[in-house]
């Protein structure tokens, strides 16, 4: 299944913002998975793949050398996953939106992953930061073909818990609109979507929203044409049990939800997750991205 892709546009490196692009696809060879397009404009690459799992799964860290999202930036990032390929794409540090300007432009993420039949698309960035004041839209959308298969997660944090953020005082002054839309051969599956703004801001600690805590994270995988292991769906039910998490099957798709107050925790649960999923969904142990460990 292909979708087309945008061209890229050029950057303007004068400008009091960036308008950064990158496109990456692998495809599979006889040597293995092989990253055969990757063009970017603006601060916004990537390295060589890495192969710590073999010629069969390439792991890719993307780099933002800025480290976050000032007022009108807008990263666009495009990642397809050609038929028989599998890449794994992380990010070496957490992400930052900074407080916006007084111009009150937007700082925006649009992230677009395409995993093409029979292909495994894994997504696992570390952590977003939201700065007080900080004007976020954050937009992931997920194309699966047939058979394919994807495990994808995002991690949120509202503000800085350690340095004593008050998620009250966050809520008064920043919005974030995130948004998660996952197809399956064109069908719709999965449309999530958030928004938090000063109007509505005792979501922040409303029994039915965030109850107070300033970190939230969310994994899906699957589809899981052919259900899930009721002995790997009891072991990540035991994993949540003593925190603010749940688990989830939905049709064809898994979900794995946090709440709390530290964004390492809730990589640490999510990754323990994966480490149950991914042998389930793509037939192979857990392995950690090395950047994960530096």
């Amino acid at each position: 299944m292909n979708h087309p892709v945008q061209p890229l546009l050029s950057a303007q490196a004068d400008a009091p913002y960036w308008n950064a692009q990158l496109q990456l696809s692998t495809r599979q060879t006889e040597r293995g998975t092989r990253l055969v397009q990757c063009e970017h404009n603006g601060p916004l690459y990537v390295q060589k793949p890495f192969y710590p799992e073999g010629p069969d799964c390439a792991h890719l860290y993307l780099l933002h050398p800025p480290g976050g999202m000032v007022s009108g930036d807008f990263l666009t990032i495009n990642v397809s996953a050609g038929e028989n390929s599998h890449v794994l794409v992380t990010t070496p540090g957490a992400g930052r939106v900074y407080r916006a300007r007084a111009d009150g432009l937007l700082q925006q993420q649009k992230v677009q992953l395409t995993v093409d039949n029979n292909a495994a698309l894994e997504w696992m960035p570390l952590e977003t930061i939201l700065f007080p004041s900080s004007r976020a839209q954050l937009e992931t959308e997920v194309h699966l073909g047939e058979n394919s298969r994807y495990i994808g997660w995002d991690i949120v944090s509202l503000g800085l818990p350690a340095n004593g953020s008050r998620l009250d005082d966050l809520g008064q002054h920043t919005t974030l609109k995130q948004g998660l839309r996952i197809y399956y051969k064109q069908q719709l599956l999965l449309n999530e979507r958030l928004s938090l703004h000063p109007g509505n801001s005792e979501l922040l600690n409303a029994a039915a929203g965030f109850r107070g805590m300033p970190v939230h994270g969310l994994l899906v995988a699957g589809p899981f044409t052919q259900g899930f292991c009721e002995q790997a769906l009891e072991k990540l039910q035991e994993l949540c049990a003593d925190q603010l998490a749940g688990v989830s099957l939905n049709g064809q798709l898994l979900s794995v939800r946090y709440l709390g107050t530290c964004s390492e925790q809730a990589r640490l649960l999510l990754s323990d997750a994966w480490a149950i999923i991914r042998p389930q969904l793509m037939q192979r142990p857990a392995c950690a991205p090395r950047i994960w460990a530096t």
